[in-house]
């Protein structure tokens, strides 16, 4: 056992007329102001574990239609976002946005727990050792559980959870010493929307390893939180299911921000990444 640390749907394109031609080279949109690569789980587990065997350092955000609707409001949150390696669509709109602008091999969206199942189960071939980043006590003893049990011999060098406040610069000193120290390939940051976007964009400069903001992907695998059914999660109704089991805590995240999300997309437009800055701020 790893010691722990304590411290909107839209409508489908194929609903709506035929998807527009894609310049050949492209590989990402923009959606709310925010590129997006137009990737789906098995590119998006090749790519990182490329990065790990090869001792690469990337940044690594999943977004979905709520971190879209932060970001359509907030430029630094934006800029973080837009800083990445990788902006991978883990929300499905996204993934019907991207066939719409012809980008077919968008399946399905890169699930965050699917990333984290599979990039562990697969690194265990190249020896990749992990660090789990954020969430509580219980909360992480009770994943690196689940991960040893479901993949043995997957390397779980640590589990860290850090106080639900801002680090001092002490503390964020301290952060990089312990996962310098601990050999990392991946660190897996769970931290929730924005917060662990803001980590990710501060720390991935500091380390030299791959960091990967994967939301309540800790929750879910640790059993603590119960996931939508798969079918409501393939036609993007998992905020639904979230929404009526916790009503009072995420009333704001899904009602507002889906909303926000539709206004962003109207506003902003969503095109084919053609590497150019965004015209609008």
């Amino acid at each position: 056992m790893i010691p722990v640390a304590a411290p909107a749907t839209m409508p489908s394109p194929g609903q709506r007329g035929r998807p527009v031609r894609r310049p050949p080279a492209a590989r990402s949109f923009r959606c709310c102001g925010v590129r997006v690569d137009a990737l789906d789980l098995d590119g998006a587990t090749d790519e990182v574990l490329r990065a790990a065997g090869a001792g690469r350092a990337l940044r690594v955000h999943l977004c979905n239609a709520y971190t879209l609707s932060l970001a359509h409001r907030d430029p630094s949150l934006r800029h973080a976002l837009n800083g990445g390696d990788l902006n991978l669509p883990d929300g499905t709109p996204l993934v019907w946005i991207g066939r719409r602008l012809g980008f077919a091999e968008m399946v399905r969206r890169v699930y965050g727990p699917d990333l984290m199942r599979t990039v562990i189960d697969r690194g265990r071939a190249q020896g990749v050792r992990h660090y789990l980043y954020g969430s509580t006590p219980a909360v992480l003893r009770r994943l690196a559980a689940s991960l040893e049990k479901a993949y043995p011999g997957a390397d779980i060098v640590a589990a860290e959870s850090p106080p639900f406040r801002p680090l001092r610069p002490e503390e964020g000193d301290a952060v990089t010493e312990r996962v310098r120290a601990a050999g990392a390939d991946l660190v897996w940051v769970g931290l929730g929307t924005p917060k662990q976007d803001r980590f990710v964009a501060e720390f991935g400069p500091r380390l030299a390893t791959t960091l990967v903001a994967v939301g309540a992907a800790f929750d879910f695998l640790a059993g603590t939180t119960p996931q939508a059914p798969r079918l409501l999660r393939d036609h993007g109704l998992e905020w639904a299911y979230r929404l009526v089991r916790e009503p009072r805590r995420l009333w704001r995240r899904y009602l507002v921000g889906n909303v926000v999300f539709l206004a962003g997309v109207a506003i902003r437009g969503v095109a084919v990444d053609d590497g150019a800055p965004s015209a609008r701020p």
